[in-house]
């Protein structure tokens, strides 16, 4: 079983997790993990070589899923466009370039740990997740955790994941702090901004951007 995995900041929380649950979790032992960016780990799921993995919404929609999600109640610090900037798409993103358009802005867009980097330095910057909820008044769902089978095993991850918050071990957290250049408190700050269950509201997000996504 390859899941694929995307090593962005807000994903830390889960992938501490699954370190823990594949150590507990006789059918998950055999689990292995592809990393790389997500408009890859999109590409590398639509051609199951990769058996689940977090996909962009926008890429998803045609899908199985559970309801665990990288969603954003209003800001989020890690979508962003530069209006000072010449426009142009991120090579790392799908929904977040779908996003853009729908949004009508115009600039460089920036997703993922160098565009929180980017949005702790300077604040010439639009948040994209922040405008969203401004225009519609609803989250936005980023990711699904997507599957192609074994159903059961992933509904288990997200019952199991959902269950609690996971405190992250300070040796981690350096870790992501030395890998990404941005301070501990920073990264904590920023996950304050994450949420993972996919409720109704972020359902009705989802929905609303399926929607606005076909008239761009």
């Amino acid at each position: 079983m390859i899941f694929g995995k995307i090593e962005y900041l807000n994903l830390l929380p889960f992938h501490i997790f699954m370190k823990r649950f594949g150590r507990n979790s006789q059918e998950n032992a055999i689990m292995n993990h592809k990393k790389n960016v997500p408009a890859k780990i999109n590409h590398e799921f639509i051609s199951r070589r990769v058996d689940a993995a977090f996909i962009s919404s926008i890429s998803a929609k045609k899908y199985k899923h559970v309801n665990l999600g990288i969603i954003a109640k209003k800001n989020v610090q890690s979508v962003l466009v530069i209006p000072s900037r010449k426009d142009k798409s991120d090579r790392e993103s799908a929904s977040s370039n779908v996003l853009t358009r729908i949004l009508q802005q115009n600039g460089e867009v920036l997703i993922g740990d160098k565009a929180l980097k980017y949005s702790l330095a300077h604040d010439d910057y639009i948040d994209l997740a922040a405008l969203w909820n401004t225009t519609h008044h609803l989250p936005f769902v980023f990711a699904l955790l997507c599957y192609h089978k074994d159903r059961k095993l992933y509904k288990k991850i997200e019952n199991e994941f959902l269950k609690k918050q996971y405190k992250i071990p300070q040796y981690l957290l350096q870790q992501a702090s030395n890998k990404t250049g941005i301070e501990k408190k920073d990264i904590l700050n920023y996950l304050k901004l994450i949420s993972y269950k996919l409720d109704t509201k972020a359902k009705l997000g989802l929905r609303k951007f399926y929607k606005e996504a076909k008239r761009v």
